[in-house]
């Protein structure tokens, strides 16, 4: 049974979750088994929930009940499901960007690296990606293009944040992923290290005078390859770029120096993924 409540006023306590909570206090890394993230539009709903997430509460819009978010609301007895007429909802920040639907739901805890790359034969890693919607369109594009999971430093932003995971079109939920700890520097002192114990050649897409091109037949032959990628402005730092592999860059053209991280992400997997 459906536990529907209706909401008429914006500063209702029940919507502080979805209106006034901010992302690091969803997180709750002080008590992460009490962190919880919000997912939006259907869509995205349905894939967390196909990946085992737990939701927590519902907002809809009173005319998506028996519209796009009906499937959804069947998967959703027991828990609260707050619903307004859209004049409401409209006044919470990005609403209108969710296709009529909110998700809290909880985190879970997050594998550990080996656990993730068992299987794996490419594999991405995001060093200090900052942006939730380079994170979100990365993820995309990883599952889209054949990668078989997804690391991430300490600098990165959390790839469960409302903008990446929308961005992302639920693939967060689809593709393992997990953090490379969460100390910078758990990443800079053993990160490439260990990677190279898990079996892992390693390339850092970046601008040098070694760099090769990203279609060198060696790269291709690799039977394990970790595709490594930058922080937006700055790139990867001078250390990781030494201690790789292999530095590859995209051959560009109109004097044309470098891509956003996402688009670069996409060519890259594109091209070493097949």
């Amino acid at each position: 049974m459906i536990r529907m409540i209706e909401i008429t006023d914006f500063h209702a306590p029940e919507l502080d979750i979805f209106a006034r909570k901010t992302e690091a206090q969803l997180l709750n890394k002080d008590h992460p088994e009490e962190g919880m993230f919000i997912a939006e539009s259907p869509k995205v709903i349905e894939r967390a929930l196909n990946a085992g997430y737990t939701p927590v509460a519902v907002l809809v819009e009173k005319k998506q009940i028996e519209g796009e978010a009906a499937s959804v609301l069947a998967r959703c007895d027991e828990i609260p499901v707050y619903t307004a007429e859209f004049d409401v909802l409209a006044q919470l920040t990005g609403f209108k960007l969710t296709r009529g639907m909110l998700c809290a739901m909880r985190r879970r805890g997050l594998p550990e690296v080996e656990k993730v790359c068992q299987n794996a034969k490419k594999v991405a890693v995001l060093e200090n990606v900052m942006n939730p919607t380079n994170v979100g369109a990365i993820f995309r594009s990883a599952a889209a293009l054949n990668m078989d999971a997804v690391l991430l430093t300490g600098g990165c932003s959390n790839p469960l944040y409302r903008r990446a995971s929308r961005v992302s079109m639920g693939t967060v939920f689809q593709i393992p992923w997990t953090f490379i700890r969460e100390k910078q520097e758990d990443w800079i002192e053993n990160g490439i290290r260990r990677l190279h114990g898990l079996g892992f050649q390693t390339a850092a897409l970046a601008l040098s005078d070694d760099s090769v091109s990203i279609d060198d037949k060696r790269l291709r032959e690799e039977k394990k390859l970790a595709i490594i990628l930058g922080t937006e402005g700055d790139g990867l730092a001078e250390q990781t770029i030494a201690e790789c592999d292999y530095t590859v860059k995209i051959p560009m053209t109109h004097g044309v120096d470098s891509l956003n991280v996402a688009a670069a992400s996409a060519v890259a997997f594109w091209e070493l993924g097949r």
